[in-house]
């Protein structure tokens, strides 16, 4: 196996080193504040004009926490797809293999063509408010976008938090805006959610914060501090436990969810100061917030893996050859967390730490493959970020599969 490049992150930072190079502008978005003296000053970094070269990552194929467990999937090499975005968040994949990804603080959507990395604008969602951690969020293209066009996106308004179907033109170069699907989630100034995701039944899950009203959480009258499934027109599922939108209750501020082959349902969710965590989302359970926060605390259903907040601040999820694959804000690294069932399957393995800064999204491409996108733009000053010449950008994961 070939040695293990330098990322282009180590490159500008040895760049500054050796004082070829200004200081940056430091900003970045998401997670939970620490106190300021605790903080590194930013680093002084050199843009580099060159592509990165892809980057071998050589992790140990198998959990040690897991003797004689079957090969887990690792990275194979990382590259980057696309650069030069404004504070990007959701991200949705067409049936033509094109993305779509949003900007938070702008409401504008850009089309990717990952052949060639280049991305257009195909129009300004209106309406959008963006303040603190509010603004356009999460997208996800219908599954029958091939025959309907259609793409729902979750963004904040001057009074609330919503969900609009977005209708594209036959050439995808442009939409309207089609309806409102839901509306009515508080807004508040913080803890938004955002994410939005299809699952095979073709129902829309979204994750709601609690808008930094802790009380809104444990009320099964609320929108806020849920996860939420609802059908593309707005109506209730089957299934649903209240007959209402809300599937749980007792979420802080959930920014990730995703589907196993089995059909469990996984979030991701910032804690407060001790611990963040991801659960199996089971149809009317509370997982305890604001009584408890990730392990702390007597109330809630247990989550299936905790991590320091200094170390996770979690936001996108996804999952792709039998692990979940979480983006860590503050903890600027890729977690990869073997499942199976709902359940633990091994312990969380760390990849790309430090290597591209804060990551905020992930997505499995058509091909398999991992698409993460970095959030080094996102202007909140306190979480540490230094973004540099061409972030925020896409980066492309390889896996190697077992």
């Amino acid at each position: 196996m070939k040695p293990t490049q330098l990322s282009r992150r180590q490159l500008l930072r040895i760049g500054a080193l050796i004082g070829a190079g200004a200081t940056l502008t430091a900003a970045c978005g998401g997670g939970t504040a620490a106190p300021a003296a605790q903080l590194e000053a930013p680093k002084a970094e050199t843009p580099k004009a060159e592509e990165p070269t892809p980057t071998e990552v050589t992790e140990v194929a198998q959990d040690p926490s897991q003797p004689g467990a079957p090969p887990l999937a690792t990275i194979a090499e990382v590259t980057e797809v696309a650069r030069d975005l404004s504070q990007p968040w959701g991200l949705t994949f067409l049936p033509d293999g094109t993305a779509l990804v949003s900007s938070r603080n702008t409401g504008d959507i850009r089309r990717i063509d990952p052949a060639t990395g280049q991305h257009v604008s195909v129009g300004i969602v209106p309406g959008v408010v963006a303040q603190n951690d509010s603004g356009l969020l999460g997208l996800a293209a219908s599954p029958d976008f091939a025959k309907d066009r259609t793409v729902f996106a979750y963004f904040t308004t001057a009074t609330d938090n919503r969900i609009v179907a977005l209708e594209f033109a036959e050439n995808l170069g442009s939409f309207t805006v089609a309806r409102v699907v839901l509306d009515g989630i508080v807004a508040g100034s913080g803890h938004q959610g955002g994410r939005l995701a299809f699952d095979a039944e073709g129902n829309l899950w979204v994750t709601t914060g609690d808008a930094n009203n802790r009380a809104l959480a444990s009320n099964p009258a609320s929108l806020n501090g849920k996860i939420l499934r609802i059908r593309p027109d707005g109506s209730i599922p089957a299934g649903n436990p209240h007959n209402t939108a809300v599937f749980s209750t007792g979420h802080r501020n959930p920014q990730g969810i995703t589907f196993g082959p089995d059909g469990s349902v996984y979030a991701s969710e910032f804690g407060e100061t001790t611990e963040d965590e991801v659960n199996t989302i089971l149809a009317g359970q509370d997982y305890g917030w604001p009584a408890s926060e990730g392990s702390q605390g007597g109330t809630g259903t247990a989550p299936i893996f905790t991590f320091s907040t200094r170390e996770a601040s979690p936001s996108g999820i996804a999952y792709a050859a039998g692990s979940l694959w979480m983006a860590a804000l503050r903890g600027q690294r890729l977690y990869q967390l073997p499942v199976a069932d709902g359940k633990p399957a091994g312990a969380p393995i760390e990849h790309l730490k430090g290597e591209f800064g804060r990551l905020r999204t992930v997505g499995v491409a058509p091909d398999g493959s991992l698409w993460v996108i970095t959030s080094e733009t996102d202007g909140f000053g306190w979480a540490g970020a230094t973004p540099v010449e061409g972030d925020d950008r896409v980066l492309r994961i390889k896996l190697a599969r077992p």
